[in-house]
This record gives structure tokens, C-alpha cells and sequence, in this order.
């Protein structure tokens, strides 16, 4: 099937047409996070959507979409929480309705869906022992014959150490479901000052181990890159198993087969330079080659205006956004806070990919090329018309919703992600 012209890819935004405002706000706590979880919390067939807000209350919006997309705010105690960094849509008790995993700068929280868009605080129910510590990664996966989900939340910076926080990295929480609750958490460690954590299968082996992208910012001269071994005891993959290390500011993880090889390859997101990890041919162990450049995705500086100094990617996420059939890209960019090396300008980027499987940016022309400091976001189709949406959340700037008004042929959607009425035993991260 011929691309699309790239010129046809448009979205419109609907922000200040929402009854609502919302913002990422808060400290230095808050420089990082600022997800959103996208899922249908009210069995309607819309996608819902749960926002962090930082020291702002996070938000949960109903989606009341017909041809336009339009969200209402659902005020309630249980999810307008302090704190939160981002969440994840999960069905931890396989009871066909989606609960929340809430990180935050705090405790922790799991929020048993009870549909129709509420909620209750399942920590003690689940058995889920949380404590303060500033968590801004998550990821789930369903192990081989097991009854309930495995996760691990991934802790950044140990905000009590005295002599932090450079060289003050956490630990992450590893939990695994046993009897009708989760068990007491394993450390994984060392933990080197994590951003981004995602179970994947990365050679199709029937597990999925853990990939943890970590920031060079603040684990300073010992930490790298690292692949957990997912077994009785999680292990790190070492240089002799194949696994080569090297450090980025890591920021986010995309997985997806680009390359049409049936296995899945990485973009992390950085500052300045992304990475494009492709496994390497007839091998069998975790050895990765870098194909950002090659590919057109390296992404490292702002595409219009003056602005020279490098960009800061946070969310990545890939999705088809002109039905072409072929996977494009969508990066949240956005200075740290008023980091004078890096751009202060830093657009988002909106990557469309061609046959031979090299992206093009088309984030100004596509009406995407928002330079508020993003943060999360969700390629979504929000308003079942066959074409992705967007939504993206911003630190101390509106929340941005974009309807896609392409002109291109609509394809039926298949709705697997936004519905998990059943338990999929796949990953979430």
C-alpha cells in the first residue's frame, strides 16, 4: 500500500475547548515525571485517561468524546492524589476491571477499579508494602503459570541520603503475586537513578526481562545501562552474556520490531542524541547496535527556530498515526527546568516513517510542535474515528489535547491496549 503524503498528517488542538485545565507542577521532585495512564475506566469503548499532576492534584478525565474529543474531571478523594508521578493501567486481580498503579514522590498507591470510573486504595487488600521513596518507573508482566502480575517500580534519586544527590541512586521494589496478594519486594540493586523501565522479550525466549534506562546526571562514574535476568532471583545480564553497557541521560523506553526481523527494538529517549537499539543478527544474547542516526530518529536538537543548544526527550511512543501502515514516532521534549546548556525552546517531535524505514519530522507542519516543557504523553484514538489522537502533559503549562484530522483512509481500530477486560499476561511499562 502507497504512504500517505506526509503533508496530509494534521491534528487540531482541542485544548481550550476542554471544561478543564490541568498542569505538571511542584519542585525539584517534580522535574522528572509527569505521565499519564490511558485506559477505559467506564466500559463505554472511549479511552479514559489518568494524568499526574505533581503537587497539583492528579486528574482523572471521563471521556465524553462524539466527533470531537471532549473530557470531563471526575473529582474524588481516592484519585485526586498529591505527588504522583505517573500511573499505569493493570487488571492486577484478573477481575476484568482496570486498576491503577499510582507512582509517586511518596508512597506508592494501587487503586482497585470498581468501573464506572471508581476507585478504592487496594494497598492493604493487595498486601502491597510501600515507603517513602521517589518513584518515577514502573513496568508489569504476567510470569509462566502465574496467578497474579509481577512489577517493579523504579525508585530515582534516595532523597535521604545526607550527602546526595549526586551518586545517591535508589533501589527499585521488585513484587511478585503470591496467594492472593503480593509478597513481600525484593531490592533490585544497584539502582543507578532510573527514569524508564520496561519488561520485554526481547528475543521471543518466553520471558520477559527487565530493560532499566538510567540517568548519567546523578549516578555520576559507576552506573550504565542494565538488562535484569527475570528469574527466582533477577540477575543483571553481564559484558560476558553479551550485554555491552554504555551511558545516556535515560529518559524514556519505546519498544517496537521496525525492522521487520519479528523482534522488538528500543528507542531511548536522552538528552541530545536518542538511541535506536537493533539486535544484532544470529546471535542469541543481548548484543545491540545503535541505528538512531542511520534511521533518521536521533532527534537531538530543536527543528525550527534559533535555538542551538541540545534537546531533552522525556515520553516516547510509537503508533501509526497516518494509517499507512507502518510505525511513526512521537517524542515529548522539554528543558529539565532552566538548565542553561540545554534548549529552552525544544519542540516536540512528530516522526513519520517511509518504506524504506527512515523517519521524517513533521511536528511543525502536522500543528504538533508545542516548546512547553512536555513530559508524558499518549498516542490514542480517542474518539474511535480510526485515527491516533494525542495528549500530552506539560510541566507548569496546560495539558494539550490534539484531534488527528488527517486526510487519509481511516482503518478499523483494533482496540487492544485501551481495553483490558481481560488479562492479556503481557507487559506494561
Amino acid at each position: 500500500m502507497a504512504a500517505a503524503d506526509f503533508s496530509e498528517v494534521k491534528f487540531q488542538d482541542l485544548s481550550e475547548e476542554q471544561s478543564f485545565e490541568h498542569q505538571y507542577t511542584g519542585g525539584w521532585e517534580h522535574f522528572v515525571g509527569g505521565g499519564v495512564a490511558v485506559f477505559d475506566c467506564n466500559n463505554d469503548g472511549y479511552a479514559d485517561a489518568y494524568v499526574a499532576g505533581g503537587e497539583n492534584p492528579a486528574k482523572l478525565l471521563m471521556n465524553k468524546a462524539a466527533q470531537q474529543i471532549y473530557f470531563t474531571p471526575i473529582d474524588s478523594p481516592v484519585t485526586d492524589l498529591l505527588g504522583v508521578t505517573g500511573a499505569y493501567p493493570v487488571d492486577i486481580d484478573s477481575d476484568g476491571i482496570t486498576d491503577l498503579a499510582v507512582l509517586r514522590a511518596g508512597h506508592n498507591v494501587l487503586l482497585k477499579g470498581l468501573g464506572e470510573c471508581r476507585f478504592r486504595l487496594a494497598n492493604a487488600e493487595w498486601g502491597f508494602e510501600t515507603s517513602d521513596r521517589w518513584t518515577t518507573a514502573f513496568s508489569v508482566t504476567w510470569e509462566h503459570d502465574a496467578r497474579g502480575p509481577t512489577m517493579v517500580f523504579g525508585n530515582y534519586v534516595d532523597r535521604k541520603k545526607e550527602d546526595g544527590p549526586f551518586g545517591a541512586c535508589d533501589n527499585h521494589e521488585f513484587y511478585r503475586w503470591q496467594n492472593g496478594e503480593f509478597v513481600t519486594p525484593q531490592l533490585l540493586s544497584p539502582g543507578y537513578c532510573t527514569l524508564s523501565i520496561l519488561f520485554s522479550d526481547w528475543l521471543h525466549q518466553g520471558r520477559a526481562d527487565l530493560r532499566v534506562s538510567n540517568d548519567r546526571h546523578y549516578y555520576l562514574h559507576d552506573g550504565h545501562e542494565q538488562l535484569w535476568k527475570l528469574q527466582k532471583k533477577p540477575m543483571l545480564y553481564t559484558e560476558s552474556e553479551g550485554w555491552q553497557s554504555f551511558k545516556i541521560w535515560g529518559m524514556g523506553i519505546a519498544a517496537r520490531d521496525i525492522t521487520g526481523d519479528g523482534l522488538p527494538d528500543y528507542l531511548l529517549t536522552s538528552m541530545s542524541d536518542q538511541k535506536f537499539q537493533v539486535l544484532k543478527p544470529n546471535t542469541t544474547k543481548p548484543d545491540y547496535t545503535d541505528e538512531a542516526f542511520k534511521r533518521g530518529m536521533i532527534a537531538h536538537r530543536p527543528y525550527f527556530g534559533d535555538e542551538g543548544r541540545p534537546s531533552t526527550a522525556w515520553h516516547a511512543q510509537f503508533g501509526d498515526v497516518n494509517n499507512d501502515g507502518l510505525d511513526d514516532l512521537f517524542i515529548a521534549k522539554g528543558n529539565v527546568d532552566q538548565m542553561p546548556d540545554s534548549a529552552l525552546k525544544d519542540p516536540n517531535n512528530l516522526l513519520l516513517q517511509d518504506a524504506e524505514g527512515h523517519f521524517h519530522e513533521v511536528g511543525l507542519s502536522s500543528g504538533v510542535a508545542d516548546v512547553s516543557r512536555s513530559r508524558g504523553a499518549a498516542l490514542e484514538d480517542f474518539n474511535n474515528d480510526g485515527l491516533l489522537d494525542l495528549m500530552v502533559v506539560n510541566r507548569r503549562a496546560k495539558l494539550r489535547i490534539y484531534q488527528n484530522i488527517s486526510k487519509v483512509i481511516s482503518n478499523t481500530k483494533a482496540n487492544i491496549s485501551t481495553d483490558k477486560q481481560i488479562n492479556l499476561k503481557s507487559s506494561v511499562g
